[in-house]
């Protein structure tokens, strides 16, 4: 009797054990799926942030700004434009010229 009460001291230690660990290895899960949801809300964050500074850099107010400003650029006049249809230069100042040269 005595070595049955033995047998079942020893697997009621090997279970509990056993619980501890399960306990431990669950808490560490549990912390791992807490810091990766943490990092997912910053990933978010960060790409909203970036989403909205995207859209400020591209805004059409900006880059006439930028244009006008840093590259110099202007808006042609109507003389200045050339029309073509068909590949043939049909008004503009090139028009003119080529009305000249014939």
């Amino acid at each position: 009797m005595s070595r049955l009460c033995l047998v079942f001291a020893c697997v009621l230690m090997l279970s509990a054990f056993s619980l501890v660990t399960a306990r431990y290895q669950s808490r560490l899960l549990f912390v791992s799926s807490e810091r990766m949801a943490a990092k997912t809300q910053e990933l978010d964050v960060e790409w909203r942030r970036l989403q909205l500074e995207r859209a400020e850099l591209a805004r059409n107010a900006r880059v006439d700004q930028i244009a006008r400003q840093e590259l110099k650029m202007v808006v042609p006049t109507p003389a200045q434009t050339v029309y073509m249809k068909n590949g043939q230069i049909v008004s503009g100042p090139a028009a003119v010229m080529q009305g000249g040269e014939q």
